[in-house]
């Protein structure tokens, strides 16, 4: 039961950690290197700011009940973020995007080994929150008993 607790705390803070980390990241893209994001960039970071929060006062209040809304959460923006990463990496799907504001979304700023774009790493940060909530969420029963 405690081992239990402790892997729920510890999964609520990697989630956390998780949300931070990209958060920094964007934030790093945008205002030190100057990349201004595209539409779907910001659709994205309106699901990843949040969680800093949220995660954040779940930690403290060891409210692990809060998964089940991350959880919801983390699959749209994983959702946004996969769509935006089909648009700048699959040619069928960028051929057949309307534009999306004043920069374009199949934009890729960074390229590291042909396939991390910042949608890639959002993609990342929104599956490991999910995983991480997921898990909490099932755990979360156990340490309410």
């Amino acid at each position: 039961m405690n081992n239990t607790k402790r892997s729920v705390e510890n999964l609520l803070f990697a989630a956390w950690a998780a949300s931070i980390i990209a958060m920094f990241g964007s934030l790093y893209f945008s205002e030190i290197k100057q990349y201004e994001p595209c539409a779907l960039c910001w659709y994205q970071r309106i699901i990843m700011y949040p969680f800093t929060i949220i995660l954040g006062i779940a930690i403290i209040r060891k409210d692990y009940w809060i998964s089940f809304y991350t959880m919801i959460l983390s699959a749209i923006g994983a959702f946004i973020s996969t769509y935006h990463y089909l648009i700048q990496k699959v040619s069928f799907f960028s051929d057949h995007t309307l534009a999306c504001g004043r920069v374009p979304c199949t934009g890729q700023y960074i390229n590291v080994f042909g396939f991390i774009t910042i949608p890639f790493l959002a993609l990342t940060a929104f599956i490991i929150i999910f995983i991480c909530s997921y898990i909490i969420w099932t755990r979360s029963k156990e340490v309410a008993a």
